[in-house]
């Protein structure tokens, strides 16, 4: 606009500014979580700073060479970033996951730093090697932020490169995970025994078996933990579905189930970050917003667990 046309006095000019500011239409994809702020935690070993929401990709992102998929996963990327997301995780586990996350991160044009998080899921010291170096191949990057020891397979052996690789600044962060409750004993044995930054295990308000002792020692120990499973692979959208969402969900910024869901989850003081997998552009956006405004406190977090049991 020409102001040089337009005659007006200073004060409707700045008055007209701001409204046309307010107005202003943001980028595809992006969370109108206006004002909100951001919600990021420190991984405790370096005090770095992670936005609390991240981007799974089991059985999301396998999807070979489906071009009309990945065309509409380009958007889900963007959204990603657009709105803060930072952290991806992935495995060569996951099929072709992390060769369509090399071909997203060309084509989407990350926004903001990328946090680029995978496994190794192999057995021996030269497979594990090979495989993880065929992973950085994939996502066509320099190197990974963090790599973790997948569902403890072969873990003593992987350590030990994993520290060497640590040690020579190929990977940031070493971690291991498990989405198995089975695992459950041996994992909290390692993560008493072993330096690890990371530990990756599934929690959500139905499923809070962690509470008792693995999120307990993962703060005593001073290691992020990412949530896989925030939604129970969709099982807690069906047993609220026909429910209205409370009022109070309000009050910690909620509009929607998922962001519910994922605000729980996030706002347990050992969480760093969720890890939600998705296809779906609104369902991104929908992840993304629950990473805006705040979080539940403790007597909220209880609220919100003797209201599901109710369901």
């Amino acid at each position: 606009m020409n102001l040089n046309h337009y005659s007006m006095s200073r004060r409707t000019f700045v008055a007209t500014l701001a409204a046309a500011l307010s107005a202003v239409w943001l980028a595809p994809g992006t969370v109108r979580a206006a004002q909100k702020a951001l919600i990021r935690k420190t991984i405790p070993g370096t005090g770095e700073a992670l936005p609390v929401i991240g981007l799974g990709s089991s059985r999301t992102f396998d999807i070979g060479r489906d071009q009309a998929v990945l065309n509409n996963l380009v958007e889900v990327m963007q959204a990603f970033f657009a709105n803060g997301g930072q952290l991806i995780d992935s495995s060569p586990m996951y099929g072709s996951a992390e060769q369509v996350i090399g071909e997203l991160l060309q084509r989407s044009g990350p926004q903001n730093k990328l946090f680029a998080a995978t496994k190794v899921w192999t057995d021996g010291e030269q497979d594990g090697i090979r495989q993880m170096e065929d992973s950085l191949k994939k996502w066509r990057i320099d190197r990974f932020d963090l790599m973790q020891i997948h569902n403890l397979r072969d873990w003593q052996v992987h350590l030990k490169t994993l520290h060497d690789w640590k040690a020579t600044s190929k990977i940031r962060y070493i971690g291991i995970t498990t989405s198995h409750g089975r695992y459950h004993d041996e994992l909290e044995t390692i993560l008493r025994n072993e330096p690890f930054d990371f530990v990756q295990l599934s929690y959500n308000i139905e499923d809070r078996s962690v509470e008792q002792r693995l999120l307990p020692l993962a703060a005593e120990r001073g290691i992020a933990v990412l949530v896989n499973r925030p939604f129970q692979r969709g099982a807690l959208f069906g047993k609220v579905k026909g429910q209205t969402l409370p009022d109070w969900a309000a009050e910690i910024d909620c509009n929607s189930w998922g962001q519910l869901f994922l605000k729980f989850t996030v706002s347990h003081p050992a969480v760093t970050c969720a890890i939600p997998a998705t296809t779906k552009l609104h369902h991104m956006q929908d992840n993304m917003a629950a990473g805006f405004g705040q979080l539940p406190d403790a007597t909220m977090r209880k609220r919100m667990v003797d209201f599901y049991a109710t369901l």
